[in-house]
């Protein structure tokens, strides 16, 4: 069934569907103010399909615009309020979108054609009051739903667009993963991150109460821990770097949240540490391991991390394949590649990079779209297993050197908790290796030499890192994931 019309049918009651601070938004003031905004929208545009821009943070308005926007036929794209100004304004140019819906009260000397401010908002709001949009303005099957920008290796960001098609291919499979009584859901990335997509979208089509919870908590453990005692979270939807930043608190368990019965992870590696933590501090916790880039629509495989798992020599596997997928494991390479229903339709205004990371494809007859994932994996009766990435591959006088190797082995010292690998660039050219390490617990003695002598055993003398430093937290990125810049800084 359309996922649009399942989230309509809850919106005939005063049911909450959004929760941020100390305040709610239930499904029918979702669905009416939505509507009062798609009307005004369609004024404003007619049949334009243009893009359009959604700026904020957790906002109820973000949710609001977001359903304005496809119900007048108009792919959104989600820019969180930490994205600075120049790059706000390249995704305005490279997007040609005519509006800014601004959810927040920031945002200055922007040059698109119209931007609505909140105060404009409320008063379009109140003007098109109960009156419905004309239904058959919705985007459907393979319009453009979102459009999402990350980082692009020119330095311009590239937009990966999703299709309706695609967004109801991962809401299909995934709803059938999770427990099936009323929930609330943790919304922990911003809505420009695609992880977000995940815990906004089953929220909304189980009929539950999505809590998001914001930058300035996450920045402040205490607070961030007194908003969840009063939460009733049931569902934790994050990326892995969150989860081992929350776990550093020994309040963190199952105490501060009762309610909590399964765990959701996208985005970066689950380790194997991190899961036996979850297990000690939350006994009865279901844990499931998605994997998927932004191309293929949040996720296309997953699994429930069992305890047995974490006595095998493998690392943890990222999943099964949904059913309208399917996974290539190219040869030579290893190189992960994706075929499916739920693969984007390409990078927005951009051929040449479309050309060159997506295929189509056909199987038994059915033409399909394909990506190139540029990870590398295997596949062990069914499951897939993640082991890193081409573009993580570097060359230190003249050898190849996979980053994520010197990683997974440092992580082997049962006093280390995480640690990252990053390349000493001069003048273009890679010196050394250096290594940020976070500690499980207070080590006696040398640290760099223990961790030296370690891994002289386990790799060759070249990948030993040069430079190891201890850092009390790895610094994340606006998504959530280990900000790798940062850790550079450091060195």
């Amino acid at each position: 069934m359309n996922f649009i019309n399942i989230i309509e049918n809850y919106c005939t009651t005063n049911k909450i569907a959004h929760m941020y601070k100390n305040s709610t938004l239930t499904y029918r003031e979702l669905k009416t103010k939505s509507d009062s905004l798609a009307i005004n929208i369609i004024d404003l545009f007619g049949k334009d399909k243009t893009p359009i821009i959604v700026f904020g943070h957790k906002d109820h308005l973000m949710l609001i615009s977001f359903l304005a926007c496809v119900k007048s036929g108009h792919p959104y794209i989600p820019v969180d309020i930490s994205t600075p100004i120049t790059r706000l304004k390249d995704i305005l140019i490279i997007s040609g979108a005519k509006l800014i819906i601004n959810t927040s009260n920031e945002l200055f000397d922007i040059p698109a054609d119209i931007i609505l401010n909140k105060s404009d908002l409320k008063t379009r709001l109140l003007q098109a009051k109960d009156k419905k949009p004309n239904i058959s303005y919705r985007l459907k099957g393979e319009d453009v739903y979102y459009i999402i920008y990350t980082s692009g290796s020119t330095g311009k960001p590239k937009g990966v667009q999703i299709t309706k098609n695609c967004i109801q291919s991962f809401i299909d499979w995934s709803i059938t993963l999770i427990n099936k009584t009323d929930k609330i859901f943790m919304n922990q990335a911003p809505f420009s991150f695609d992880l977000s997509v995940m815990d906004t979208y089953l929220s909304l089509v189980s009929g539950s109460i999505l809590y998001s919870i914001d930058k300035d908590m996450i920045a402040n453990l205490p607070e961030l821990f007194m908003n969840f005692k009063s939460s009733g979270i049931t569902t934790w939807v994050s990326t892995p770097s969150f989860a081992e930043m929350s776990l550093q608190s020994e309040q963190f368990n199952e105490k501060l949240l009762p309610e909590l019965n399964e765990m959701l992870f996208c985005g970066e590696t689950l380790s194997k540490e991190c899961v036996k933590k979850l297990f000690e501090r939350f006994p009865k916790i279901k844990l499931i391991n998605f994997y998927g880039p932004t191309e293929t629509t949040v996720a296309v495989t997953a699994v429930e991390i069992k305890k047995e798992m974490l006595l095998s020599k493998e690392t943890l596997p990222v999943g099964y394949v949904k059913k309208d997928c399917e996974i290539i494991i190219e040869e030579n390479t290893n190189e992960i590649l994706i075929v499916g229903d739920s693969v984007s339709i390409g990078y927005f205004a951009d051929p040449v990079l479309t050309e060159k990371f997506f295929f189509n494809t056909e199987i038994f007859g059915v033409k399909r779209r394909g990506y190139r994932t540029g990870d590398t994996g295997y596949i062990i009766n069914g499951l897939l297993y993640y082991e890193g990435r081409i573009d993580n591959q570097i060359k230190l006088h003249g050898y190849r050197v996979e980053i994520e190797d010197i990683e997974n082995n440092i992580r082997k010292l049962s006093f280390i908790k995480n640690a990252v690998v990053v390349p000493i660039i001069e003048r273009g050219t890679i010196k050394y290796l250096a290594t940020a390490i976070v500690l499980n617990d207070k080590f006696e003695g040398n640290i760099i030499l223990a961790v030296k002598n370690f891994l002289r055993n386990l790799l060759p003398s070249y990948m030993i890192p040069r430079k190891i430093k201890v850092i009390s937290v790895l610094p994340m990125n606006a998504n959530g994931k280990i900000d790798r810049k940062k850790i550079l800084e450091e060195f």
